[in-house]
């Protein structure tokens, strides 16, 4: 072997130990996927705080007049509650986890923005006073039944759980206090018991043709 040919090996050995120094393992990767995923969460979460204090209460619960998305609690209607925070959310990148390869890219702009753009859910019924409502969260939350008009009703009689669609059978819940907690399907089972209320209905960011 010549003095150039080794150098070039060196060269090509010494290439693929930075690329392979440089690749994070897998486990590594998808918990700094999910973090970045609660990082969107609590701003989401920020958002609903502020809009309530502007509004008395989450768009849910405001009528269209008066600058809510009350009409729109059912259907493929998740992404106006969304948009109607477009000033407190500031982008609509935030909506999209960076675990969720069923989506399409994140929407650049308000305008251009639809429920292919979102991954969390929409929690309907929450209130501002009970801290421990689920307000948002991952959605591939199942109850092991189908949307009914684009909505899923969580309750301790139809034990929930997450698929393997996002985060590998685990999820990101917000809650009404601001917090976001990463929970399994246990977890989630919990949770959705400590709210204190029989049924949780949660408005899926569904995609119908």
């Amino acid at each position: 072997m010549t003095l150039v040919e080794l150098l070039v090996v060196l060269v090509v050995l010494g290439f693929f130990a930075i690329v392979m120094l440089n690749t994070p393992e897998p486990k590594a990767k998808t918990r700094a996927l999910r973090i970045q995923c609660v990082s969107n969460l609590k701003q989401v979460g920020l958002a609903y705080r502020i809009w309530e204090g502007d509004h008395g209460s989450y768009p849910m619960a405001v009528s269209e007049t008066n600058s809510g998305t009350m009409e729109f609690t059912t259907g493929k209607n998740a992404f106006r509650h969304y948009q109607v925070m477009s000033n407190e959310l500031s982008s609509p990148r935030v909506l999209l986890c960076p675990s969720d390869a069923s989506r399409d890219e994140a929407a650049t702009n308000w305008f251009n923005f639809s429920n292919s753009n979102i991954s969390y859910f929409v929690g309907i019924v929450a209130n501002e006073s009970n801290a421990m409502m689920i307000l948002s969260g991952d959605h591939n939350i199942t109850n092991g039944t189908p949307t009914k008009n684009g909505l899923l009703a969580l309750s301790t009689n139809a034990l929930a759980g997450w698929t393997s669609e996002m985060h590998k059978r685990v999820g990101n819940i917000l809650l009404t206090d601001g917090s976001v907690q990463q929970v399994s399907i246990l977890g989630l089972q919990n949770q959705i018991a400590n709210t204190g209320v029989a049924t949780n209905r949660v408005q899926m960011p569904v995609i119908w043709n």
